[in-house]
């Protein structure tokens, strides 16, 4: 699996605008042609985006089911597929997955063959991205087991690199929307547009 650089980016704003909080959210990928749904469809090549989920309480069952129906008609629409799943823990040191992040984790993979557990290290999030801050899980004998780390999960890390250094310099996290605040005001658009175009722009 490969991470596009705007995939990369909006898991970090949205662990760069919580710092003090733990933070999840959903990965999309294209759907593979000729695959209806979400069944057992095939490996993807690329995650295009993430979805920033909730921050600070992410065990709340009722906002998860809402969300995961909304986001799901969403990548109908759009011919994606939820594909995987982020969380970056509430303590600096602590990057391992947490029993939600394997239990929703396990839900996706339920409908999809490839599902991805990413977590994020705390330990290695700076302002200047000197490498990738994440650790990728996979679903194998039905345990979720850490990929090699010396992997590179990036589409182009260099360009992901760069590119997050520049939004979080420029404070971009500060107009991310999560799906959090899209309860608080449902004219918050969950896709972020914005920082889509932003990141456009700069690639």
């Amino acid at each position: 699996m490969k991470l596009t650089t705007q995939a990369y980016c909006k898991m970090v704003l949205h662990g760069a605008k919580y710092p003090h909080c733990a933070v999840n959210g959903l990965l999309v990928a294209e759907r593979p042609p000729g695959s209806r749904g979400r069944e057992q469809a095939g490996p993807p090549s690329l995650f295009v985006d993430c979805i920033p989920l909730f921050h600070g309480t992410l065990a709340l069952a009722p906002m998860l089911e809402v969300a995961l129906t909304l986001i799901d008609s969403w990548c109908k629409e759009n011919s994606y597929v939820i594909a995987g799943y982020y969380q970056a823990n509430e303590r600096v040191k602590d990057a391992s997955p947490t029993q939600v992040a394997e239990k929703v984790a396990s839900r996706i993979a339920e409908g999809f063959n490839d599902t991805a557990l990413i977590m994020v290290d705390n330990t290695k999030f700076t302002m200047e991205c000197l490498e990738p801050a994440i650790h990728v899980y996979e679903l194998h004998e039905n345990k979720w087991r850490c990929k090699d780390p010396h992997v590179d999960f990036c589409e182009d890390w260099s360009e992901a690199q760069r590119i997050a250094a520049s939004l979080l310099d420029s404070k971009s996290y500060e107009t991310l929307v999560d799906f959090d605040n899209h309860l608080d005001d449902i004219r918050n658009d969950w896709t972020n547009p914005e920082i889509n175009k932003a990141v456009l722009h700069l690639c």
